[in-house]
């Protein structure tokens, strides 16, 4: 009460003293009171006092022997324990004590009901051959986070058994995610070799993808100068240190070099302020027009196997997907040609555009051509199937202070499942339309539109009408082509 009183008393001085002195004459300094004085006095005596005092216990701490801060370091879990070892120097080499971490090790999972997984009981066996304290400094803290983190890992990839229908992904994938506590770094090396790494802005899920966003912010080199990017996948381990970055496990994910792919970059969308540089399937890079520096940095992941690859890699490889091919069919002469399923979905940042799934997709063999086999979803001569768009196709962006919406772009983010209902070519990414220069269509009186993607793997074609009076896209056709190579190694034959 005496330090609100006494700085709300000074704080009316001198704010009376400054509105007398903008007038023509001088002005008389008023004393503070007396009693006012000494509450200042004594405020000031208290803070110097809790300065001198927090000092004094460190001191004191630091003059005890090494042997009764160990008794005292050996109360404390392990999230106090990490947490105290960014004090100092002395508590840091202290709070690394292998003998600490081993009581804590033992302690914590012994009463988890987790089952350790059997690569850590077989680092565990390496470990134990060796007496704790003959052990680098350290070491069984690393055991013990890894420990948590495996386990946790361990029962976030057993809740992915759930799959679903319309997919064919997991269920719970974001609550995997999320459980687990993974994260993401983007990591920047520039021309002349500086390097620096940084956690998203911004990480926005969507039904079978999700888009992560780091904004410039004057941190990001210039486009220009960038070198290469790195996409890494961090397990964190769950502490209750806040303030602090808990320790974690990178998963490489994506090496790009920039400096090749920007001769091939295409610009896929721009408003007034940024324009939308896509490097490769996924990957866009804004960019400011007036300056040329980066705006933001934008991955979009899709969810197949984004855990796996997202935890199981090592910070210099990735995660290899594992090889399952369908049973062998020699008896079926168009095998590995029908019985497609297909999901697509179109969003922005936030929300949805559109989401539906057609079953039953097939090709005949006298059908493929250029290399390439054909999956109609939605024909242009059956009206029945056309579908209007819940909402405009934009793009919309955040980066500090400001904002924007890049018109005719969005993310789109399709599963194709084979016969058996297993993922069979997935792609996400955004993805630009375009206006089409196609003959008078007699069933609809307006522009329209096409939105093309294509990578190794196949293309994608879908054709919107605008619908003027309505103020609606309509889409009119959806077509998927997968390369016929693609098909002969899935299926094993020979189309």
């Amino acid at each position: 009460m005496a330090r609100n009183m006494a700085s709300t008393n000074v704080t009316y001085y001198r704010n009376d003293l400054a509105s007398d002195s903008k007038g023509s004459r001088p002005v008389k300094q008023m004393a503070a009171p007396k009693a006012v004085t000494s509450r200042v006095r004594a405020v000031r005596t208290f803070k110097r006092a809790d300065k001198s005092s927090l000092a004094s216990t460190l001191n004191f701490m630091e003059r005890l022997p090494s042997e009764i801060l160990f008794k005292i370091l050996s109360y404390l879990d392990a999230s106090a324990l990490f947490s105290i070892s960014h004090v100092n120097k002395l508590f840091n080499q202290l709070a690394n004590d292998n003998a600490l971490w081993n009581k804590i090790y033992i302690a914590e999972l012994g009463k988890n009901k987790r089952r350790k997984p059997k690569r850590i009981d077989e680092m565990l066996l390496k470990i134990a051959t060796v007496a704790v304290h003959d052990r680098d400094a350290g070491d069984w803290k690393w055991l013990h986070f890894k420990t948590v983190a495996e386990c946790d890992m361990d029962y976030g990839l057993r809740r992915l058994g759930l799959i679903s229908r319309y997919t064919g992904l997991p269920n719970q994938t974001e609550h995997v995610l999320r459980s687990i506590h993974v994260t993401w770094e983007l990591t920047v090396s520039d021309k002349s070799g500086h390097e620096g790494t940084y956690e998203p802005s911004c990480s926005e899920f969507c039904e079978t993808s999700v888009t992560l966003c780091w904004t410039g912010g004057g941190c990001l080199p210039n486009y220009q100068q960038i070198s290469t990017l790195q996409l890494h996948g961090v397990r964190r381990v769950a502490l209750d240190c806040p303030g602090l970055k808990a320790p974690g496990f990178r998963s490489l994910m994506a090496k790009l070099d920039v400096q090749d792919l920007t001769k091939s970059a295409q610009v896929i969308g721009q408003d007034k302020l940024v324009e939308l540089k896509l490097l490769q399937p996924g990957i866009i890079i804004g960019v400011w027009k007036d300056r040329c520096s980066v705006a933001f940095v934008m991955f979009t992941l899709h969810f197949h196997r984004l855990v796996e690859r997202s935890i199981l890699g090592s910070a210099v490889c990735p995660y290899v997907m594992p090889i399952i091919k369908p049973p062998f069919d020699d008896i079926d002469p168009e095998y590995g040609l029908h019985g497609y399923q297909l999901h697509i979905v179109l969003h922005g940042t936030v929300c949805n555009i559109m989401s539906q799934s057609f079953s039953k997709l097939f090709c005949q063999r006298t059908q493929i051509s250029d290399g390439l086999i054909q999956l109609t979803a939605i024909s242009r001569a059956i009206l029945a199937r056309h579908t209007p768009l819940s909402g405009s196709i934009t793009l919309p962006w955040r980066c500090e202070a400001l904002q924007g919406t890049v018109e005719n772009c969005c993310i789109m983010s399709l599963t194709l499942l084979d016969e058996f209902k297993k993922p069979f070519w997935c792609v996400a990414s955004p993805v630009s339309m375009e206006l089409e220069k196609t003959p008078v269509s007699y069933d609809y009186d307006g522009e329209h539109f096409l939105i093309h993607y294509q990578d190794s793997d196949g293309q994608m074609k879908m054709k919107f009408v605008w619908m003027k009076e309505q103020k609606q896209f309509v889409l009119t056709n959806l077509v998927v082509y997968v390369t016929v190579s693609k098909v002969n190694k899935h299926f094993s034959r020979e189309y």
